[in-house]
C-alpha cells in the first residue's frame, strides 16, 4: 500500500480535481483528470481569442506563452529554446524521425516493447524506404538488454544502427526501460537516440541531461495532466548545432530568404508548424507548473506505490494474471482476466464510475504474444488517487468478472 500522503496535500490535489467527486479515475496513462488551473488557463485564452482575435491574443499573451515553454523546460531539465510544441506525442516522435534521411542501408534499432504507433512507423519506413528494423533482445528480468544494445551499436559500418528509438514506458505494461543506460551507450557510440517519454513525463522525474537523448517526445494529456491533443518535442543542442530539421519544415521553422534558399530558426521551434493552438500551449504550461509544485519525487513515489498496491490486490482475484515484469515497475498495472475480453470488463467498470483501460494484442504484438494475452486490463493511478479507490476498483472487478464469460484462455 502507498505511504499516506500529507493529508493537506492530498485534500488540495483532490479539491483541485473536480472529477474526483463521484468518479474513480484509474486511466491516467490514457488521459489524466486535469486540475482546475489547467482548465482555467485554456478557457481564459479561448475567451481572449473570442474577444480580440486569435492572432492578437497570441501577441498580447506572448510573455505568458513563453512562460509555458519555460515551465515545461524546468520539468524536464531543458532550456525553453530546446522545446517545440506539437499536436501530440506521436507527431513529435514523427518530427524527430523526419530529421533523418533514411533509406536502404539504414538501420533502426529499437525494443520489443515499443509503442504500437512507433512500431508501425518503423515498419512503414521499412516498406517505403527499405530501412531495416532491428529489435534488441530483452534481458532475462524484462526490458531491453543494455549489453545487447552495446553489442549491436558496436557492429561494423554496414550493420551499425543509424539511430536508436526507444519507448521509455510501454503503453501496455508497467515496465520502465533503462533509458539512461541506453542513452549512455548511444552517446559513447555516437548513435542518435530518440526517446518516447509520453508515459514518463508527469509520473517520474525526467532530466534530459541524464538521458543523453537527441530527441524526446512527450504528451500533455497523460500523467502530466494537461489537455488532450497536444504534446511536445525536446531537441538537443547537438541536433540543433548539426542543422537538423524536419523534412516538412515550414515558414514558422524557417524563413524563405531568397528564391532558392531558406534559413532555419536557431532553436527547436524549427520543428513546430506555423499553426499552433495557443490555448493548449497555455494549458500545457499550467500542467507543468502544477507538476513542479507537486514535485517529481512526490508524484513518482505515490503513483508507483499505488500501482504496486493494485498489482497486489489484482493477484488476489482468482484467474487474474498480473502481466507486468521488469527490474522497475511504474504507475501502470496490467493483468490478463482469465480469457475475458478486457474491453468488455472496462466498459462494465465504467458503468460503475470506475475508469480503466484495455490494451489489446495490436497495441503491443510482440510483448502480448510472449505473455500469451489477447487483451489486458490497465489500471494507472496517479498521486491524487487513494488506496481506498484501488480497493473499490478491485472489489468491483471481482464482481464484474463473475458476470462475463471467458472467450479464450491465456
Amino acid at each position: 500500500m502507498s505511504r499516506p500522503a500529507d493529508p493537506a496535500a492530498l485534500s488540495r490535489w483532490r479539491a483541485d480535481t473536480p472529477g474526483c467527486e463521484g468518479l474513480i479515475h484509474l486511466n491516467n496513462a490514457g488521459a489524466a483528470l486535469t486540475p482546475t488551473a489547467v482548465r482555467e488557463a485554456i478557457a481564459g485564452h479561448l475567451a481572449l481569442e473570442s474577444e480580440i482575435g486569435g492572432y492578437e491574443a497570441a501577441e498580447a499573451r506572448a510573455d505568458a506563452l513563453g512562460n509555458a515553454y519555460a515551465a515545461l523546460g524546468r520539468l524536464i531539465g531543458a532550456p525553453p529554446r530546446n522545446l517545440a510544441m506539437q499536436q501530440n506525442s506521436t507527431a513529435a516522435f514523427a518530427q524527430a524521425f523526419a530529421a533523418f534521411d533514411l533509406g536502404p542501408g539504414d538501420v533502426i534499432l529499437t525494443s520489443r516493447a515499443d509503442y504500437a504507433s512507433n512500431q508501425i512507423m518503423y515498419l512503414a519506413l521499412a516498406r517505403r524506404r527499405g530501412v531495416e528494423v532491428v529489435h534488441a533482445p530483452d534481458a532475462l528480468e524484462g526490458g531491453i538488454d543494455p549489453q545487447a544494445v552495446r553489442e549491436l551499436v558496436a557492429r561494423g559500418p554496414a550493420r551499425r544502427p543509424t539511430l536508436l528509438a526507444l519507448t521509455w514506458i510501454p503503453t501496455n505494461s508497467g515496465l520502465v526501460q533503462p533509458a539512461e543506460a541506453v542513452g549512455e551507450i548511444c552517446r559513447a557510440a555516437g548513435v542518435p537516440y530518440i526517446l518516447d517519454a509520453c508515459q514518463a513525463v508527469g509520473q517520474m522525474p525526467v532530466d534530459v541531461s541524464r538521458l543523453h537523448c537527441d530527441y524526446l517526445a512527450g504528451a500533455s494529456r497523460k500523467f502530466l495532466r494537461g489537455p488532450r491533443g497536444f504534446g511536445f518535442l525536446y531537441v538537443s543542442d547537438r541536433a540543433l548545432a548539426a542543422g537538423a530539421y524536419p523534412l516538412t519544415v515550414d515558414m514558422h521553422g524557417a524563413t524563405w530568404c531568397e528564391p532558392g534558399e531558406f534559413a532555419l530558426r536557431p532553436d527547436a521551434r524549427r520543428f513546430e508548424s506555423w499553426e499552433t493552438a495557443s490555448a493548449l500551449v497555455m494549458g500545457t504550461g499550467a500542467a507543468a507548473e502544477y507538476a513542479l509544485a507537486v514535485g517529481g519525487e512526490v508524484f513518482c513515489e505515490r503513483s508507483w506505490a499505488l500501482a504496486s498496491y493494485a498489482r497486489e490486490r489484482l493477484a488476489t482475484i482468482e484467474g487474474v494474471r498480473v502481466l507486468d515484469r521488469g527490474p522497475a515497475l511504474c504507475a501502470i498495472a496490467t493483468a490478463e482476466l482469465d480469457g475475458r475480453p478486457a474491453e468488455e470488463v472496462k466498459l462494465a467498470l465504467r458503468a460503475r464510475r470506475i475508469n480503466t483501460s484495455s490494451p489489446g494484442r495490436d497495441d503491443a504484438v510482440i510483448d502480448m504474444d510472449e505473455k500469451g494475452a489477447a487483451s489486458a486490463l490497465r489500471i494507472s493511478p496517479h498521486y491524487y488517487n487513494t488506496s481506498d479507490e484501488i480497493d473499490a476498483a478491485i472489489a468491483a472487478l471481482a464482481e464484474v468478472m463473475e458476470t462475463i464469460e471467458p472467450t479464450s484462455r491465456a
